[in-house]
């Protein structure tokens, strides 16, 4: 049910070995004609390629507009789809996934949108190398794999050591929101994020969804079949 492809490997390993936590699992998918096209014509402009140094993100967008993270954008539907909703925000859209990253570059190119830039890689390494201290206003992580066999849970993405990553890029008053379908990794996502004094919930426990956040295809079958959905938004406050 999920449309999201991120778990780190190791993250439950000494602080030493932070570095080989990934924010991915490969898959294979078939690429379309059109989204190999979008590729080939859309990735000069909207494409921004890995390199082991701090970019200036204002500089990749020609403008100092909020800067908003996406980790794992699936299809890329609802990252265009937030992106036309929030026209002052600029994302910067990572997943690996192929056929989804030419997806999402059709998408912009069939709607004419302008503030998202794609990077096809491991986020946990942009984070690392390529995003300056304070630099975002914002962090999506919208249903990454719940890996829910209890043998698999230390795989999962949302763990303290990839968050403690994170949340030096993020400015003071900065937000990071987070969203899943699988009840138990929203409880794992709320101990997480309320673990960090620097972090504080904007809800007593789960958010309501933002109204920027649209339904995925995924969310609405899920519903249908009697699945819930929790939202978890949270304030940097120093």
């Amino acid at each position: 049910m999920t449309d999201s492809i991120q778990t780190p490997e190791t993250a439950d390993v000494p602080q030493e070995h932070l570095r080989s936590i990934r924010s991915f699992v490969l898959r294979q998918g078939h690429m379309t004609a059109a989204q190999q096209r979008a590729i080939d014509t859309l990735w000069p402009q909207f494409g921004v390629d890995y390199q082991a140094q701090v970019v200036d993100l204002n500089e990749c967008f020609g403008r100092s507009n909020p800067k908003v993270l996406e980790i794992g954008f699936g299809m890329g539907t609802a990252t265009v789809e937030i992106a036309k909703r929030l026209p002052d925000s600029d994302f910067l859209a990572i997943d690996v996934h192929g056929p989804g990253v030419g997806n999402i570059l059709k998408l912009i190119g069939e709607e004419q949108v302008g503030n998202i830039r794609v990077m096809r890689h491991d986020a946990v390494e942009v984070v690392e190398n390529m995003l300056a201290d304070g630099a975002l206003s914002g962090i999506h992580i919208f249903f990454p794999d719940p890996w829910h066999k209890k043998r698999h849970n230390k795989r999962r993405l949302v763990q303290t050591p990839f968050v403690a990553k994170l949340l030096p890029k993020l400015k003071t008053g900065g937000y990071i929101h987070l969203a899943t379908d699988w009840e138990e990794y929203a409880v794992q996502m709320l101990e997480v994020l309320s673990g960090f004094e620097n972090l504080q919930n904007t809800a007593a426990d789960y958010a309501p969804t933002p109204s920027y956040r649209p339904e995925t295809k995924f969310e609405a079958r899920g519903k249908r079949l009697g699945h819930g959905v929790w939202d978890l938004v949270f304030e940097k406050i120093g």
